[in-house]
């Protein structure tokens, strides 16, 4: 991180108290200053006061994080969520025969995803919705073929 104005005045005082409680030399001390109004980094500052009792960072400041997930690689989508969208659209096409396929890896692609922490949970409640009302739909149609049957007997 570059080191800004206020943080190489930091670092030549901690220099100063160095210098005016023994710790320095002033040949020394003189070349410590002019390196840290030289210095780029944080980095570069805090080699220079690193063995003397304060450091160039205020007390008070926050540690620097972990990193943001926005600059993190995203985690890759879940292939079962993937097929069970595919099945889910595809029973319009099949007539409902790739309803079950379409729940089955809907359900494990969820879990999987729980555990792994990939992406695609919308695309496997897609396909479990479609799916569960493709298995609904055959379901209805089977009760009232078997009640027509019942109450043609």
């Amino acid at each position: 991180m570059l080191a800004s104005h206020a943080e190489r005045e930091r670092a030549v005082d901690v220099l100063r108290a160095g210098y005016g409680e023994g710790r320095l030399q002033h040949s020394e001390f003189e070349r410590r200053v002019a390196r840290a109004y030289e210095a780029r980094t944080v980095g570069e500052l805090a080699l220079l006061v690193a063995d003397l009792p304060q450091g160039p960072v205020p007390v008070n400041r926050p540690p620097v994080g972990p990193v943001p997930p926005t600059f993190l690689p995203a985690p890759p989508t879940n292939a079962k969520a993937v097929g069970s969208l595919i099945c889910g659209v595809l029973t319009v096409v099949t007539g409902g025969l790739t309803g079950l396929p379409a729940v089955i890896l809907g359900h494990s692609a969820r879990s999987e995803m729980q555990r792994t922490g990939e992406r695609g949970d919308g695309l496997a409640m897609t396909g479990l919705v479609l799916g569960w009302m493709s298995v609904a739909g055959w379901a209805l149609i089977i009760t009232i073929l078997m009640a027509a049957a019942i109450a043609g007997a």
